[in-house]
């Protein structure tokens, strides 16, 4: 338990001498069995019982800032493609949320550490609903496998995926086009649109930076996120 893997990674890293070059040639992630201050998008609380996967990880991120894919896209996509090994039908709400059916299994916090205008490297917050009970609106791995205390729902085995999930994301980060294609064959469309300005706007797809494409009544729009990649 620790009151925030974000916390304790960042705090890791800065007992590192060099931790741009400890980080070149491996990752560094911390995992936690609960946590007791997680924090999501905007700060937002980031519930995190026993059960679920919390994690925090530091990886190479190799690609320049101006043609990498955005950080947020490409470990959805990454962790997506590891959790449809399962059986799972995996969806991206944009822009930082894993879905299944409907319903949010998990999120993503996703940060650039730079200097100047080079990225450094990437440091991704996970948070997965494993086998933890879950709030309404929400959904686990097990509940999504049909069984609520699934095994290979557990942390300890959807832990490696997840890895896996990061280190395609870190390896397909100079292909931002790519990233964005796969994203857009999982991209949540809500049929009754999202609301943007008063009005109904469907959804049409992604960016290449990232952005959400949307129409309404012929006129098109392209929404940013506020999740602060950069820092």
């Amino acid at each position: 338990m620790c009151a925030s893997t974000e916390r304790e990674l960042d705090r890791w890293l800065t007992e590192l001498p060099d931790p741009e070059a400890s980080l070149q040639h491996a990752g560094l992630v911390v995992v936690a069995r609960r946590q007791r201050f997680g924090h999501g998008q905007q700060g937002r609380v980031w519930v995190s019982p026993p059960g679920g996967l919390w994690l925090s990880a530091a990886i190479p991120w190799r690609a320049g800032l101006e043609h990498s894919a955005p950080l947020a896209l490409a470990a959805a996509v990454g962790i997506s493609r590891e959790l449809e090994r399962l059986g799972l039908a995996m969806q991206i709400k944009w822009p930082n949320d894993l879905m299944v059916r409907g319903f949010k299994i998990g999120g993503i916090l996703p940060r650039l550490r730079l200097r100047g205008s080079r990225v450094r490297w990437a440091q991704v917050g996970v948070g997965l609903n494993g086998i933890n009970p879950v709030p309404l609106g929400a959904i686990s791995v097990g509940q999504a496998l049909g069984l609520a205390h699934h095994p290979k729902a557990s942390p300890k085995r959807l832990l490696p995926a997840i890895l896996r999930g990061l280190n395609w994301a870190q390896s397909q980060a100079s292909k931002p086009e790519l990233v964005r294609l796969q994203a857009e064959q999982r991209l949540l469309r809500p049929a009754d649109g999202l609301l943007h300005q008063g009005q109904c706007w469907q959804v049409v797809g992604l960016t290449t930076d990232g952005g959400l494409r949307v129409e309404c009544d012929g006129r098109r729009s392209t929404l940013r996120s506020q999740l602060a990649e950069s820092a």
